[in-house]
């Protein structure tokens, strides 16, 4: 992730919407259980956290693919393995500034 959007991210100002979703009562209570023993004010913050983390691995599964993807098709083009380990160097150097 870039580090703007993840700047973006932690801004704790976030503007935010509201979302209806039906929930079993059981899990609901479970959430409610286990949001304080980690730390968090409620099941709602939870429940935004949970659902943060799934969105974090799954955006991530498909950056990773698209990259992996856009490599093998400039392989297939012929470009060699030294410009595309450079280019992706450069990439990496230049989020971590």
């Amino acid at each position: 992730m870039k580090v703007e959007a993840l700047k973006q991210r932690l801004d704790r100002n976030r503007p935010m919407t509201s979302v209806t979703i039906r929930m079993p009562e059981d899990v609901v209570e479970d959430l409610k259980k286990v949001a304080p023993l980690l730390g968090f004010s409620g099941y709602q913050p939870l429940i935004r956290a949970y659902i943060g983390q799934g969105l974090r691995v799954d955006l991530e599964r498909f950056e990773s693919e698209t990259v992996t993807a856009l490599i093998a098709s400039l392989k297939r083009r012929g470009v060699s393995d030294a410009v595309i380990d450079s280019a992706l160097s450069e990439i990496v150097h230049a989020e971590s500034s």
